[in-house]
């Protein structure tokens, strides 16, 4: 007769967690890298952009591009609706810029020099500037196509992470990143920005010569997206050629090739 008592484990009590598995607690500690990555990540793209956000979702928002989202999601957790609200604050804080920068300016200057300043392009410079084009999330294209969206995106990109500002800190935290970014890119033309065929038609005046005349030389392309090439002609001068997507354009480019050729100062509208 075995006098021996068999040994009967405890099972856990009802309520009491079960002792976690080695595969359990390495997906929680990789849980734990992965958000603590997240986390330094959001802390370098605020160190670059110089605001700290207490809601860091409207910066992931800002920059989460509508193919990173999955089918049932809502479109605005993407860039699109803070880029609506950014380009209206930027145009805002510009404004204000201008008109005290510029207290001589009338109105079309002032205009022009918006224009200038919150044109998609000058957006995309501030962006580049701040390192964001790895920062946009897209969803799964391939590497070149990626690259080319994220460079396209660079302009709304950049209005998105301002409303996203905006929200986070209000119109103060919004113009100290406006002013930071854009003060410079306003100060670079001083100088009356002036139509340069306007420019031309002076300087022909101060010499004597008769107005510029302008001559369309060749169009090109599909009805939808044509090319002009006009030439603007002088007497005693070559003529000096220009191509646009419209004849205007094409005339302010050759007016601008030949106040470049003949020394002309006056003109920083290109």
């Amino acid at each position: 007769m075995n006098d021996e008592t068999p040994v009967i484990q405890d099972s856990p009590k009802s309520g009491e967690p079960s002792p976690q598995p080695d595969a359990g607690r390495a997906g929680a500690a990789k849980k734990k890298r992965g958000k603590a990555g997240a986390k330094a990540a959001t802390a370098a793209i605020e160190a670059r952009i110089g605001h700290k956000f207490a809601d860091p979702a409207l910066l992931t928002t800002a920059l989460t591009h509508v193919s990173a989202l999955k089918p049932v999601r809502n479109r605005g957790d993407s860039y699109q609706r803070l880029e609506f609200l950014g380009d209206h604050v930027l145009g805002l804080i510009v404004s204000d810029m201008l008109y005290r920068a510029f207290p001589k300016a009338d109105e079309g200057e002032l205009s022009k020099r918006l224009a200038d300043l919150v044109r998609r392009e000058s957006c995309a410079d501030v962006a580049k500037s701040l390192s964001l084009l790895d920062d946009i999330k897209l969803g799964q294209l391939g590497a070149g196509a990626g690259a080319r969206l994220r460079k396209s995106v660079l302009g709304d990109i950049c209005e998105a992470v301002i409303g996203a500002i905006y929200l986070d800190g209000g119109h103060a935290a919004a113009a100290q990143f406006v002013e930071r970014n854009w003060t410079e890119r306003m100060r670079k033309h001083r100088r009356p920005l002036r139509d340069p065929k306007t420019v031309l038609q002076e300087w022909a005046q101060g010499k004597g010569l008769p107005t510029p005349v302008y001559r369309e030389v060749e169009r090109t392309g599909p009805h939808h997206d044509p090319q002009f090439r006009v030439a603007v002609d002088l007497p005693g001068l070559a003529p000096a050629e220009g191509v646009g997507g419209s004849k205007r354009a094409a005339e302010k480019v050759a007016a601008s090739v030949m106040i470049a050729r003949e020394g002309v100062g006056g003109s920083n509208d290109g």
